[in-house]
């Protein structure tokens, strides 16, 4: 193991009234008074009330394929990725290296995607990143690599989950050798290549592990990252590296140990499966009384989940098969919160970092606690804005009691009814909206739902598979 390296070249920065530097937001990202126009915007409308019943395919994992995609620009040699997920954020990705000189073909259909990046031009139009999305931080490595500067805008600006400073990215990529400008705009250099160095995380950042380990993959000498995150889709990143090539040792830990390699090669990755798309379908049975198979299933993802259904009452099995196998979920399952042995404590489901539960299933679970008799609390320990939801739960019938940020208290099977609700810009609290209409008799409407798409490509139209009855509008 290399000893600690001095602190790379990440100058004080000056004040900066309080803001963070970020890749420039797109309305998309923006509070919802900068969200586009109504007429840009889609209503989601459930007539609800119908068990729910039948067998869904799950899509490649939208987390997986975005720094996979990210990474495929560290070679010029020909990447083929299968079980690619037709979400808008890889459109915005794909649109953006096709206009830098990137050849890419992409079979929506058959989910294969083929990409060159030879022709990738050394200069970036107008010296900008895309500004469409957060997953923009997982280009720096590659475009560092290819084109040794690349520039960012400063923004106040997060998603609605809450701020995400861009600070561990940069102190990153200063440790690997970069250096870091103090500026508006923001200029990060890296005149002589990626350089090993040991570093420990503050904290245990996705992206932050991801940006490392694709960096530190072409640095020269061995690196080290300690507190590294371990979430299904980082190790499904580091996997698609080593097949590049790369040489990692730790995956799924904590630590990452690298040892960096003059070059990358082209390789024939498969994404796996999105097992958030699983949860969610299995929640959908559950939720509205019906029968769900999910193929594809990954049960040694699995066992925190289980239990976290089983607090609610619900039985999820695994039918052993190819791929993974079957997950189930029964008809007609008896939602009830099961009774803690330390009877003077609420029943609890806790969010945070892989291996806990993940945290963004947990709006899931709330929603299907709301269909459960008895009372439980949910801790969310990762996003201070998780909960800012729960008013347009509660339009529908909901009791729910926000106790601080991170802590919700969910009074469940309280009498329901239809209701038109705005989601928020917040994935899995946009899909727990429409799980709740989905059991309720009657229309109900989730606004500015569109942000389902990001994450699951056929939403709706798996859901009509199944029986629901609903439609984008």
């Amino acid at each position: 193991m290399p000893s600690p390296a001095p602190p790379r070249a990440f100058p004080k920065r000056p004040p900066t009234g309080g803001r963070f530097f970020f890749v420039r937001f797109s309305p998309l990202h923006a509070p919802r008074s900068q969200l586009p126009s109504p007429a840009s915007i889609s209503d989601l409308h459930v007539h609800g009330g119908k068990p729910l019943s039948g067998t869904i395919v799950p899509s490649g994992n939208k987390n997986s394929v975005l720094p996979i995609f990210c990474a495929t620009l560290l070679t010029d040699e020909p990447v083929t990725l299968r079980n690619v997920p037709d979400i808008t954020d890889l459109n915005k990705l794909v649109a953006f290296l096709s206009a830098q000189g990137s050849r890419i073909e992409w079979d929506r259909a058959a989910g294969v995607m083929r990409l060159d990046h030879s022709g990738f031009r050394s200069q970036l139009a107008n010296d900008e990143l895309p500004s469409d999305m957060r997953s923009t931080v997982l280009l720096f490595p590659a475009l560092l690599h290819r084109l040794r500067r690349i520039t960012l805008l400063a923004n106040a600006k997060g998603c609605s989950l809450g701020v995400r400073e861009i600070d561990p990215h940069l102190e990153i990529l200063a440790a690997l050798g970069a250096t870091v400008g103090s500026g508006d705009p923001l200029v990060i250099a890296l005149p002589s290549g990626f350089v090993g160095a040991r570093h420990w995380c503050d904290y245990m950042s996705v992206t932050v592990t991801e940006n490392f380990a694709m960096a530190a993959a072409l640095a020269a000498g061995e690196s080290t990252l300690i507190n590294a995150a371990s979430e299904p889709h980082v190790q499904e990143l580091c996997a698609a590296l080593v097949a590049m090539g790369a040489r990692i040792e730790g995956l799924g830990t904590s630590r990452l140990q690298i040892r960096g390699v003059g070059s990358l090669h082209g390789a024939d990755i498969t994404i796996g499966t999105d097992y958030h798309e699983i949860v969610t379908f299995l929640a959908l049975g559950a939720i509205t009384g019906g029968e769900v198979r999910v193929t594809k299933a990954l049960p040694h993802h699995f066992d925190l989940i289980v239990r976290a259904f089983a607090k609610l009452g619900v039985v999820v099995e695994h039918e052993p098969g190819p791929d993974g196998g079957t997950a189930i979920v029964r008809r007609g399952q008896r939602l009830s919160i099961e009774e803690p042995y330390t009877s003077n404590l609420l029943p609890k489901i806790e969010a945070a970092p892989w291996p806990y539960f993940s945290v963004d299933l947990l709006p899931l679970m709330i929603a299907l606690s709301v269909r459960c008799d008895g009372t439980i609390h949910f801790w969310n320990k990762v996003y201070e804005n998780g909960f800012a939801w729960i008013p347009e739960l509660a339009k529908s019938g909901a009791h729910a009691v926000v106790s601080d940020p991170h802590r919700l208290i969910v009074f469940g099977n309280r009498p329901l009814r239809p209701a038109v609700v705005d989601s928020p810009y917040i994935i899995r609290a946009a899909v727990a909206l429409a799980m709740v209409a989905a059991a309720i008799p009657g229309k109900s409407v989730v606004r500015h739902a569109e942000i389902i798409q990001r994450a699951h490509p056929r939403f709706v139209e798996n859901l009509r598979s199944l029986g629901a009855d609903m439609e984008w509008k």
